[in-house]
């Protein structure tokens, strides 16, 4: 027998994978629960259909469905459960967003400004549709030494969440340790030492790059332990130096953190909510490290 469902909360960051569960339809009538529950009950829905978008003008709806059997292509829809209505549903197209993306869709929630009360639906890529109800990314920072600017980490996690369907809906929190900042902890230094050349850094005090092996001076550097060995090796000495690594400067207060570090060759590392990768990163470690830190906030709130 058809009946309507009891609405109970879903759950954040809900968007439909893959997304032919999504059936979109023009609809005339009162944008009400009731009426859209009404609509729906005992009409014909495909066995793969589990949320229908009800578009009206530039408002929409959406309801879930279900059916008394799975099996026939085409069944009638026993229950419905409407999940958005008008005052919380926001409708629009963009075809840069990849509908099978929950962090494009999350990102462009993000961008409207649309909170974890409202849920997007999205005319994106190809024409096609999808929707993230209640939006709420996890926030994850990242750590990074600048310049360059944006750093490379965060241009690499940005870069995973293009295409990384299987990673839920992430905030990327750039967190930079600027060089110039570090380099005023001394300002009376003759010279600095750093690790390797950086785009944009222009100090007024002489500055020398680790990795050309330049002549001895007295310099201070700006390195982490591993550029500290390679001075002592270069020079058989050690100088004065200012901590650089994002390991050392930055603590653990609950945030997930993605950082990188030099003492670290291959893998990742877990500290709680910190993930640690190498310096030189790949995609794929980076990848793995985010799914490492979406994994620790289950655990953390399972």
């Amino acid at each position: 027998m058809a009946k309507l469902k009891k609405s109970s909360p879903a759950p954040e960051n809900l968007v439909p994978l893959p997304y032919r569960q999504v059936s979109v339809q023009p609809y005339a009538g009162p944008m009400t629960a009731e009426a859209i529950e009404m609509h729906l009950l005992g009409k014909d829905s495909y066995r793969r259909t589990r949320y229908v978008v009800l578009e009206q003008d530039a408002t929409c709806a959406i309801a879930t469905v279900s059916r008394e059997s799975e099996e026939p292509l085409f069944s009638p829809i026993t229950t419905v459960e409407v999940l958005a209505l008008p005052d919380t549903c926001v409708l629009i197209t963009d075809e840069t967003v990849d509908p099978g993306n929950p962090n494009a869709l999350a990102a462009k929630a993000l961008a409207l400004g649309l909170g974890p009360e409202a849920t997007l639906v999205v005319h994106g890529m190809y024409g096609h549709v999808n929707f993230i109800h209640r939006p709420n990314p996890l926030p994850i920072r990242v750590v990074e030494v600048t310049p360059p600017n944006p750093p490379k980490l965060l241009g690499l996690a940005r870069q995973v969440l293009t295409y990384a369907e299987t990673l839920p809906p992430l905030q990327l929190l750039p967190h930079n340790l600027d060089l110039r900042d570090l380099a005023a902890q001394t300002p009376d230094a003759e010279a600095y030492l750093i690790p390797c050349r950086a785009a944009g850094l222009n100090f007024d005090t002489p500055t020398y790059f680790l990795d050309e092996h330049p002549p001895r001076h007295n310099w201070t550097m700006i390195a982490c332990e591993r550029s500290r060995q390679i001075h002592r090796h270069f020079y058989g000495d050690d100088a004065p130096r200012i901590e650089l690594c994002p390991r050392r400067l930055t603590q653990d207060d609950g945030t997930p953190t993605l950082l990188k570090c030099c003492l670290l060759e291959e893998g990742f590392e877990v500290e709680s909510r910190r993930v640690i990768v190498p310096w030189g990163a790949t995609l794929a470690q980076v990848e793995a490290g985010l799914k490492a830190l979406v994994l620790t906030g289950e655990t953390e709130t399972g």
